[in-house]
């Protein structure tokens, strides 16, 4: 008889502390239980506040409090058949390691950077828009340094013959071009700028140059571009400088970015086998 008054009691005892465990009235009161991970009513606000505001149509907290419980478990269930052990995700840990590091060390000075109407000037003066037509000699990927040794002569021939010719460049074009998007236009290639092209090689060999002039032969992934520059925006005729914009804004990380690393490799051993870095192959 006392045996059964006893676990009477007892269960009594953990019915109320169960009901307590879910009416506190206080932030740390607790919302859902998901395995060994107590979901505390603040915690959900807080994780479900995040979510509005980055979602466009927010998730109700019904269907948002299904999602956290599944997340949940199936961290637990990850730890229990030891995936924190997987070659994949060790690294994905080191990923998010990094990018922790990078916010927390220079996110600020990144968020803060300004960017000045004569910062764009400037920058505009040095990579301005460029209009151009181009004649491509096409080298496959897969191509062997002699078949790349031919298509680089065949360049040069096709150049000499430009210079010789009185055909103008569009016509040339048309009947050297390996570039099916661009020979029907006589190789125009239109406006561009160091943002939006999406060869540097090729910018880089025509920034420097006059209207008029042709460059090349000049080797990109692509193949070899023989190149007529055909004309030069202003900054005033730029009617979109939002690109212009982003390139400074670039340009300015670029330096926080580098000062950091500078800084912070002068405290790490560092070793590179040059001999090794000078056999491998670019691209």
């Amino acid at each position: 008889m006392h045996l059964v008054a006893l676990i009477s009691f007892c269960f009594l005892i953990t019915t109320i502390h169960s009901s307590q465990t879910f009416a506190t009235n206080n932030k740390y009161q607790i919302l859902a239980i998901a395995g060994s991970k107590a979901i505390t009513i603040d915690e959900f606000k807080t994780k479900l506040d995040e979510v509005k505001k980055n979602a466009i149509n927010p998730p109700p907290p019904q269907l948002f409090l299904e999602d956290l419980i599944r997340y949940e478990i199936g961290i637990q269930e990850a730890e229990k058949v030891g995936m924190q052990n997987d070659p994949i995700v060790k690294e994905r840990v080191r990923q998010e390691l990094y990018k922790a590091l990078v916010e927390k060390s220079i996110g600020e000075k990144v968020n803060s950077i300004k960017v000045s109407e004569d910062e764009m000037k400037k920058y505009y003066t040095q990579f301005p828009d460029i209009k151009s037509s181009h004649i491509l000699i096409e080298v496959k990927p897969e191509a062997n340094p002699h078949e790349k040794q031919i298509a680089h002569k065949r360049a040069l021939e096709i150049l000499q013959e430009i210079k010789k010719s009185k055909r103008d460049f569009a016509e040339q074009a048309k009947l050297y071009s390996d570039d099916v998007l661009s020979k029907n236009r006589g190789g125009d290639l239109d406006y561009q700028n160091r943002v939006t092209i999406m060869v540097p090689f090729y910018y880089d060999a025509i920034v420097k140059a006059r209207v008029g002039d042709i460059v090349g032969p000049v080797e990109t992934k692509l193949g070899f571009h023989i190149i007529k520059v055909t004309g030069r925006r202003t900054y005033n005729e730029v009617t979109n400088k939002k690109y212009i914009r982003t390139g400074v804004f670039d340009e300015k990380r670029k330096d926080i970015f580098n000062a950091y690393f500078k800084s912070l490799k002068s405290k790490y051993k560092i070793e590179i086998n040059q001999a090794l870095l000078k056999g491998l192959k670019d691209g």
